[in-house]
């Protein structure tokens, strides 16, 4: 069985030869970006650059898949708003949010997936595919519920849940819209995974019920355009929402170390859903600071209460040692031998 293959049948609930070892959420370390000849801001903008270091973390780390791309501004941009692509110690940031003199009169700009930085993701996943056939492509993009928070503004869109409701509905359902489109562009070129990290719908910013009125709705219509595999990511404690998380179409849910294995597969087993559990290896820890022996015993642990597909719990920080994404792999290699 192939990575591909391998990968598929994890998120299928099939049998797999090896629980699979990924990335699902933004994958780039600086170590590795020698090696694969690419630097920030440029590996942000040129195709070529961010499928080199898409591929990085696989040629010198061993993770299973190639990940791109490293932040969730893009479509944001793609509707106007203003974003600081960084350097190489910080990754794009939001300057400013949608241009529009009132809500009503937004939507979503004509020939979306053309817009901004998105043709250039778009092309890079073309790239990967032609140039490494055999390893999983994963493409990440905004929830729904996210993008119409960088639209917005994230305290305003939830400060509006409780004052215009209505108008919220309308902002998500342009979001959604937008999404569509960007979901068909990734469909036709092909692409294995689609990682949907909805951030703004975490319990610790939105409240479980808002979740299930507001953004599970969203989710469900966008896994439903989805012809590759799919990921919801969720950050932060989202056992509060884990059974929505679930039950919203994706074939895997990913959530961060804040969430117990044991108890998100018991509200799987509970509500008899079949979507899988993806993570749930500490990003801003154990991956960042700590020991290859830790990064080993974190993820032997993740492995024995029997997570589907092994992987960082959130977007691998940049400065966190390619010597720990070696140890990721070469733990997962161990519990097999």
């Amino acid at each position: 069985m192939d990575l591909i293959e391998n990968l598929k049948a994890a998120l299928n609930g099939e049998e797999v030869e090896k629980v699979p070892a990924i990335s699902a959420t933004a994958a780039a370390v600086e170590e590795a970006f020698p090696g694969a000849n690419v630097s920030w801001p440029s590996a942000h903008t040129d195709a070529q650059e961010m499928a080199r270091l898409g591929i990085s973390l696989h040629e010198q780390a061993g993770l299973e898949c190639a990940r791109v791309p490293f932040d969730l501004t893009a479509e944001a941009e793609a509707f106007g708003c203003e974003v600081d692509l960084g350097d190489m110690d910080n990754t794009p940031t939001l300057r400013t949010h949608a241009p529009f003199d009132d809500v009503e009169d937004l939507e979503v700009p004509d020939d979306f997936a053309n817009q901004g930085r998105l043709p250039v993701i778009i092309e890079s996943i073309e790239i990967l595919k032609n140039e490494h056939p055999e390893v999983p492509v994963v493409v990440g993009m905004a929830g729904p519920f996210t993008l119409a928070g960088h639209l917005l503004g994230v305290e305003d869109l939830v400060k509006m849940l409780k004052t215009d409701a209505f108008v919220v509905e309308d902002v998500v359902e342009v979001a959604l819209d937008a999404q569509t489109e960007l979901v068909e562009a990734f469909n036709d070129v092909g692409v294995d995974v689609i990682c949907v990290a909805d951030p703004t719908s975490s319990p610790e910013l939105l409240n479980p019920d808002d979740f299930m009125d507001f953004a599970q709705p969203a989710l469900e219509d966008s896994s439903g355009e989805m012809e590759a595999q799919s990921i919801i990511h969720i950050c932060g404690n989202s056992l509060p929402i884990m059974e929505g998380m679930l039950d919203s179409g994706f074939n895997g849910a990913s959530f961060e170390e804040a969430v117990n294995v044991e108890e998100a597969r018991q509200i799987q087993q509970d509500n008899d859903l079949e979507t899988v559990l993806v993570g749930n290896i500490s990003t801003s820890q154990t991956l960042f600071s700590k020991s290859t022996d830790e990064v080993k015993a974190e993820v032997t642990t993740a492995l024995e209460k029997g997570i589907d597909v092994l992987a960082p719990s959130c977007g691998i920080a940049p400065k966190s040692p390619l010597a720990n994404l070696q140890a990721f792999v070469e733990a997962r290699d161990a519990f097999y031998e």
